[in-house]
Parts: structure tokens; C-alpha cells; sequence
């Protein structure tokens, strides 16, 4: 199985897929089925990390100011403990402070990405947080620490965001272009992927002079570490369907 970093845009990409989902329909359909899923969200930020042993996972809709519809939508895939659990124990065996809970549901972080990929919700799925007031290597050896669970078919997505700037978001015409700093950042990403400058990456506050634009807060990006963790060493190839509202690069990465 494989490890998969999706920009996962706006809530309303479940009901606006765009060619987004689209790329995403396509991956889930295209992909070896996973046995399980472990999604590693930004929109579940805790001091320590935590991984969810609910059974039956209620759907979170994390949101407001968006289509009621939005709020009617479930995805109501059976949890994964027995998943969560060896999660845990990975991470505690890297030296990584963990918490089981018992009650955390998918977020539109997880729900969104995983409705447009399996919308059937017939796969196990559990879901890892992120610590964004801890470092970015970190979160690569989070990612380091569970990569075998990919020879147990099990399928790893790290959802955020290649850019996200919400005061933009909020401020810009929804048909304007793309800000001059949503390309350049996704393209300095790649490009230091492409040349396996990973202490670059984790040091992108310093070494990327589009960061402060891209990335005002770090929690949108800090799945996108996880990710490079846990495929470190394998192929990856990246996909670039849109950019949407002029502010957000949906950038999407999959580790082959």
C-alpha cells in the first residue's frame, strides 16, 4: 500500500468536487483496495498525539457559514481500532508521546477526501492527530514511525493544505487568479522533493522566502511532513488538478 498527501480545499469540495475530486475518484478506483485507512488530519490538533479507537465514528462537520447540506452529509465507515492500537504502539516505540480516544470521528479533513476517493465508506478507517505546536521533524518521524503499516495494506492519507492563507481566503474574489505566492510555494516544494532536500523541507520557515504568504499558521502543513516521513525512500508523484479561489494549490502527492 502507499502513502498519500491530499490538499483537501474547502469544506465544500464534497459537493463541489471540481477536478479535485475528480483526481481523487480516480486514485481511490485506480488504487489497491486497503484493508484500512489511517488518515492523519489537520483539523485534529492536539498537545500530544492521539489516535481514535472508535468503533463507530461519528461524522464531525467542523465548519460554519457553509450550505446546510454540508451538515447533513455522513460518512459512515466502521472505526478501526485494532489499527489504532498498533498505531500507538509504533509511535510509542519511536519514542513518541501517544493517548488512545475512544470517541474521535472523522473530521471534513478525513470525511471529504475519503467520501470523493471511497464513497461506498466500506473500508475501516481510524484518524492520527497532528501536534502543530511541536516541530516539523517531528512530525517526519511520526510519519517514519508508522511507514510499515504500508506492507500491511493499509493505505496512509495526510490531509492539509500545500497553501493555505485564510485571511486571503476570505478576502479574495472566489474567480480571481492565483496569488503570486500559491504556485511559487507549490513549486518550491516539489522542487525540493525532487532533490531529497528534506532538511530543507523541514526547515521551510528559513529556507522558503514564500512561506510567510503560503503558510501563516503550520497547521495545514504539518500532515504533508508525516507523509515525507512515511515514504521516505519511495517514488512519488505529484498531481496538480487546480488551484481554487485564487488562494489554495490542491496540490496532491502520492508515494509509490
Amino acid at each position: 500500500m502507499t502513502t498519500l498527501f491530499i490538499s483537501h480545499g474547502a469544506p465544500t469540495l464534497a459537493i463541489e468536487p471540481g477536478l479535485t475530486g475528480k483526481l481523487l475518484g480516480e486514485l481511490g478506483a485506480s488504487l489497491p483496495k486497503p484493508s484500512a485507512i489511517l488518515v492523519v488530519s489537520a483539523h485534529w490538533d492536539t498537545r500530544y498525539a492521539k489516535v481514535s479507537t472508535a468503533p463507530k465514528p461519528e461524522t464531525i462537520h467542523d465548519f460554519g457559514g457553509f450550505p446546510k447540506q454540508m451538515c447533513d452529509i455522513q460518512y459512515p465507515a466502521n472505526g478501526a481500532a485494532a489499527l489504532a492500537q498498533q498505531t500507538a504502539s509504533l509511535l510509542k516505540n519511536a519514542g513518541i508521546a501517544v493517548e488512545l480516544d475512544a470517541n474521535r470521528g472523522p473530521d471534513h479533513g478525513a470525511w471529504v477526501p475519503l467520501m470523493l476517493m471511497y464513497p461506498e465508506a466500506d473500508i475501516p478507517v481510524t484518524q492520527l492527530s497532528i501536534q502543530s505546536g511541536l516541530t516539523t521533524a517531528h512530525h517526519y518521524a511520526m510519519g517514519q514511525a508508522i511507514s510499515q503499516l504500508q506492507a500491511e495494506n493499509v493505505l496512509i492519507i495526510c490531509s492539509g493544505a500545500i497553501t493555505h492563507n485564510l485571511h486571503d481566503f476570505f478576502t479574495q474574489q472566489r474567480d480571481a487568479k492565483p496569488l503570486a505566492y500559491v504556485h511559487e510555494f507549490s513549486e518550491w516544494i516539489v522542487q525540493k522533493i525532487e532533490q531529497n532536500d528534506i532538511e530543507a523541507l523541514l526547515n521551510y520557515r528559513k529556507t522558503s522566502q514564500y512561506v510567510v504568504k503560503a503558510h501563516p499558521s503550520e497547521d495545514h502543513l504539518m500532515p504533508f511532513f508525516v507523509s515525507l516521513g512515511a515514504g521516505a525512500g519511495q517514488p512519488v508523484k505529484r498531481y496538480t488538478p487546480e488551484d481554487t479561489f485564487g488562494i489554495l494549490a490542491m496540490d496532491v502527492y502520492v508515494w509509490e
